[in-house]
């Protein structure tokens, strides 16, 4: 009976064809990655660089007019520059024409940049200085200082920022002029997604505000909305077609004023060209290109067509030198 029992419970051998197929050693591999780390997630961008992304494709420097820029190093650390801009100024108005006042001026700047400490300085033939300064006093805390004073009374600033870097965190303390003070934090919730938030005192104008963010990103893709106290309600997302090709879209309402705008553009960078361009809700059609002439030599075309105000902006210019 024994015998029969210990006969019967014994592995039979199995026709070859229907051997099991071997085990794939790859399918195991993507087990162990889907496992979070929860102790150890990645550190977010800085909270006021979550749109990054979407500022490099639809926020190109636009400008109308002349631009030349020339930077010599003198050794690896200090660098001159020089810059010529001869174009016009956009002046407010109360109608909806725009204003425009022929202007030109030459820049003079100085940039001192090491590891662990950038200085960078630019004075204007009008009279405008503007200075920064990047310090990192630790590994982890960096103090960041941003002024620029004039001759007119009330429009010199001044704003200082305090940076902490944790293991998955970041947090950021300002300080500026006009009473102002502002703190902001965001936190990896995941290893895609980071959540923050922020407060605002403006002691001059008597105004305080309070804001949140959140940012979702993986190697393909980035979507952020933020959404304010003020009113402002912001979302944006970009996707990576390929190494070279950026598509992004983004969204803006504004309660106080109830202007909605929409835009969608792109990223494309070719072998001696970077190509980006925009198209918005209100008509406005928008591209910048940087061509590469040689080593450290750019040439840049500028464009702006907003059919619905009648405004046109053309702008070309070269950039010599790298910092």
């Amino acid at each position: 009976m024994g015998s029969s029992i210990s006969h019967a419970a014994a592995p039979q051998p199995m026709p070859a064809g229907l051997a099991p197929p071997p085990s794939d050693p790859s399918s195991d591999s993507k087990e162990v990655e889907k496992k979070v780390d929860w102790l150890n997630l990645p550190c977010p961008v800085p909270f006021e660089e979550i749109q990054r992304e979407v500022l490099m494709s639809l926020k190109p420097e636009l400008f109308e007019g002349l631009r030349f820029d020339f930077t010599k190093p003198l050794n690896q650390k200090f660098s001159l520059s020089h810059s010529v801009f001869m174009g016009s100024m956009e002046v407010p108005s109360q109608s909806k024409d725009t204003i425009k006042v022929p202007t030109a001026h030459y820049e003079f700047g100085a940039n001192f940049l090491d590891p662990k400490l950038m200085l960078v300085g630019r004075i204007l033939t009008d009279g405008r200085l503007n200075a920064k300064v990047k310090c990192d006093l630790t590994n982890n805390l960096t103090l960041k200082i941003n002024a620029q004073l004039t001759g007119e009374p009330h429009f010199s600033q001044g704003m200082f920022n305090f940076d902490y870097k944790g293991k998955d965190f970041r947090t950021q303390f300002q300080f500026g002029n006009n009473a102002f003070y502002g703190v902001n934090y965001i936190q990896s919730v995941s290893p895609k997604l980071a959540l923050g938030g922020e407060v605002f005192w403006l002691g001059q104008q008597r105004k305080s505000g309070i804001g949140f963010a959140a940012r979702y990103n993986t190697d393909k893709m980035v979507a952020t909305g933020q959404v304010a106290s003020t009113g402002i309600v912001a979302l944006s997302y970009v996707q990576k077609v390929s190494e070279k090709v950026s598509l992004a879209t983004d969204f803006m309402y504004n309660q106080m004023t109830r202007d909605v705008t929409t835009s969608v553009g792109y990223d494309y960078l070719l072998r001696q060209c970077r190509l980006r361009g925009k198209l918005d809700s209100n008509g406005c059609v928008a591209a910048f290109l940087e061509e590469r002439l040689n080593m450290g030599v750019n040439f840049i075309l500028s464009a702006e067509i907003d059919h619905w105000k009648k405004d046109y902006k053309f702008g070309f210019g070269m950039t010599v030198g790298e910092i």
